[in-house]
C-alpha cells in the first residue's frame, strides 16, 4: 500500500460576536499564523461569521453565501495564500424566519466546493446551559460525502452532531480519514463531554478528528468552552488550545496528520461488525 507524507494542519479557536467584520479580521489573523507555520489547511469554528445576542439578530445578520462579506473575505484570503479553509457559518434556509447552521469548504483557489448543514440541533435546557437552536435553525437533511483535502478524505459534521456515533459511522464507511466538528460548545456541556465525545468518535471510526472551537464570552448571556483540538485514530489528543475559564479567545494548535496511523490501527485492531445481527449504516 502506498504511504503518504504527514500533512500539517491548523485548528483554530476564537470568540465570535455579533460584529461580522471583527470576526472576519480574527479569522484572517488566524489564517496568517497558519500560513506562517506552513499549514496546508485551516479549520475554523462553528458560527465563525457571527454569534448573535438575540434570536432576531440571528436572522438579521444572515446573508446569502454569494454576498456575505465574511465568506467573500475568507475566499479572497484562501486564494491569496493558496490555503483551503473549513469554516462554520450561517446560511439562509428558505424557511421564513430560520437559518441553516452550515459548514463550508473553501478551496485553495477560493471557491466553495462542498457544504453541509447541521443534522442535529442543540435543544438543551440544563443548569447553566439553555439554548433552543431549533427556534432559529432548520436542520439539514443529508450528509456531505467525504471529499479530498490536502490532509485526506474529510467528513463534515458540526458541534452537537458529535453526540451521534451513527453519523460518524456513515462517513467512515464511505472512506472518511478525518472527521471535523467545528463547534461552539457551552461551558457546562464542554466541561463534561467535549473531549470525551471527540475521542470516542476518533476511536470508533478509526479516523483523525479535528475540532475547532469557539471560546470565551460572546455576550452577557452566552459563553463557549474552547478546547479546540486534534485527535488521532487511537484517541490521543495530539494538539489542543486552552479551555474553560482560561480559554484564549484567539488561538491555533497544529498537528501533523499521518494517514498511515489510521491504516495501521485498522490493520491491528480489526472491527468486525455483526451486520448479521444489526444493520450497517
Amino acid at each position: 500500500m502506498a504511504t503518504s507524507m504527514p500533512t500539517l494542519i491548523a485548528c483554530g479557536q476564537f470568540c465570535a460576536t455579533h460584529n461580522i467584520s471583527a470576526n472576519l479580521a480574527a479569522c484572517q489573523r488566524l489564517l496568517q499564523r497558519a500560513v506562517s507555520h506552513g499549514a496546508k489547511i485551516l479549520f475554523l469554528p462553528e458560527a465563525s461569521d457571527y454569534i448573535s445576542r438575540t434570536p432576531a439578530e440571528t436572522l438579521e445578520l444572515c446573508t446569502a453565501v454569494e454576498t456575505s462579506p465574511f465568506v467573500l473575505g475568507l475566499q479572497e484570503s484562501a486564494k491569496t495564500h493558496s490555503l483551503p479553509i473549513v469554516v462554520g457559518i450561517h446560511t439562509p434556509s428558505g424557511d421564513a424566519g430560520k437559518v441553516h447552521n452550515s459548514c463550508i469548504y473553501i478551496s485553495a483557489s477560493g471557491g466553495i466546493s462542498h457544504s453541509y448543514q447541521k443534522l442535529h440541533l442543540f435543544d438543551v435546557a440544563i443548569p447553566g446551559a439553555t439554548l433552543t437552536e431549533s427556534a432559529t435553525t432548520v436542520a439539514g437533511n443529508k450528509f456531505c460525502a467525504p471529499f479530498a483535502t490536502p490532509a485526506g478524505l474529510l467528513g463534515l459534521q458540526i458541534c452537537f452532531d458529535v453526540r451521534f456515533p451513527e453519523a460518524a459511522r456513515w462517513l467512515a464507511n464511505r472512506g472518511a480519514e478525518l472527521l471535523t466538528y467545528p463547534s461552539a460548545f457551552m461551558v457546562p456541556t464542554g466541561r463534561a463531554h467535549w473531549e470525551l465525545l471527540l475521542r470516542a468518535r476518533a476511536v470508533e471510526a478509526q479516523c483523525w478528528v479535528v475540532a475547532p472551537a469557539q471560546a470565551g464570552a460572546h455576550s452577557e448571556k452566552r459563553s463557549s468552552w474552547g478546547g479546540a483540538c486534534v485527535i488521532d485514530p487511537w484517541g490521543t489528543v495530539v494538539a489542543r488550545c486552552s479551555e474553560g475559564e482560561g480559554a484564549g479567545d484567539e488561538e491555533l494548535c497544529f498537528a501533523e496528520v499521518d494517514l498511515e496511523v489510521g491504516r495501521r490501527i485498522g490493520r491491528e485492531c480489526v472491527l468486525r461488525r455483526r451486520v448479521d445481527v444489526y444493520p450497517e449504516i
